[in-house]
């Protein structure tokens, strides 16, 4: 061969008399290892042995990666969801990095990787669609801020309320008030309304709504509401107007006149809690205190009454009276049918 040729061989490029391997380092690195290890080892025993102890140092090293930077990334993040899913990438990429150097020592190179991805693709498309999907609306869901991890939401189709424990590319994690974890894909939680209570302002407004009956002290019955919520721990007392858009509504606990309606007249008590995570709680506490100073006041609450009219075309309706237990009569009878 004229010098200057080239000779294409397997995993070796021959240029002239200089022979190059195309994984030349890590080649060098097994030969260095069977140089100090005994004969008797066989080559291919080697090679494995030494690709097992690159992923194990690529799993503790990415520990350890994680361990040093963790903290330097999360407090220029300022976003627990986007620092655990910087963090993750990073690990992937140590990871990625040791099965690339393990693949490389057993003699699999990138031609090879690249050979299988192309066969298998086909394959594995249809399998991997939804998880694609799923990372994308992951990407978007951590774009777009709907909710962060310790979040409180709601999912209003389900009526399943609770903390949100992790959000990562794929899914998002759960954890109700009834103490069950609920992981919801990300393709998914995109298309659903979610009620998110700790945005921004954790304090939520809550009302009650009381019929008190027209001969009552109204003025005496809105103070009592007032005061009762004012008493409950929990719910906020007073202080500056809470702004919601370009309304303000006032802190403290309002009685408001709602309508005059049929039975009495309708009030509605509007007051601020100041965490959303016992809403029920709170509710509960503020009518039991409701209830209780309305006892003794001069405030009643009404039954319903109907009132029911014959006429002509209403056919007719017995009806029994009594007198000291004793019946009296049948209305409609005449006098002298009546009993004595």
């Amino acid at each position: 061969m004229t010098p200057g040729s080239v000779m294409q061989d397997g995993g070796t490029t021959t240029a002239g008399n200089e022979t190059t391997t195309t994984d030349g380092t890590t080649q060098e690195g097994v030969r260095l290892v069977e140089q100090l290890l005994p004969d008797a080892i066989p080559h291919w025993a080697v090679e494995y042995g030494m690709a097992v102890l690159m992923l194990v140092i690529g799993w503790y090293g990415s520990k350890l990666v994680i361990r040093l930077f963790g903290r330097t990334i999360a407090r220029r993040i300022q976003r627990p969801s986007i620092t655990q899913t910087v963090l993750r990438s990073v690990r992937l990429a140590v990871m990625l990095v040791a099965v690339a150097i393990s693949l490389s020592i057993i003699g699999f190179g990138g031609s090879d990787i690249l050979l299988s991805v192309g066969v298998f693709s086909a394959v594995l498309g249809i399998v991997l669609a939804p998880i694609v999907g799923s990372i994308i609306n992951g990407v978007f869901v951590l774009a777009d801020q709907p909710f962060e991890i310790g979040d409180m939401i709601e999912i209003s189709d389900s009526n399943t309320r609770g903390f949100v424990e992790d959000i990562t590319i794929r899914y998002t994690k759960v954890f109700t008030l009834d103490n069950t974890f609920i992981v919801i894909s990300n393709s998914s939680i995109r298309d659903r309304d979610i009620v998110n209570y700790s945005a921004e302002d954790e304090r939520a407004r809550l009302s009650l709504e009381l019929t008190v009956t027209y001969e009552g002290d109204l003025d005496e019955a809105r103070e009592l509401m007032e005061d009762a919520a004012k008493e409950v721990d929990g719910v906020i007392t007073g202080g500056p107007d809470i702004r919601i858009g370009s309304a303000r509504y006032p802190a403290a606990p309002t009685c408001y006149i709602d309508e005059y309606a049929d039975h009495g007249v309708s009030l509605v008590l509007r007051y601020w809690a100041k965490e959303p995570y016992k809403l029920m709680t709170v509710r509960s506490n503020v009518n039991e205190e409701v209830w209780s100073r309305l006892d003794d006041a001069d405030v009643h609450i009404p039954y319903p009454h109907s009132h029911v009219v014959f006429d002509e075309t209403s056919g007719s309706l017995p009806v029994e009276m009594q007198r000291g237990g004793q019946l009296s009569g049948r209305a409609g009878q005449a006098p002298e049918e009546r009993e004595e």
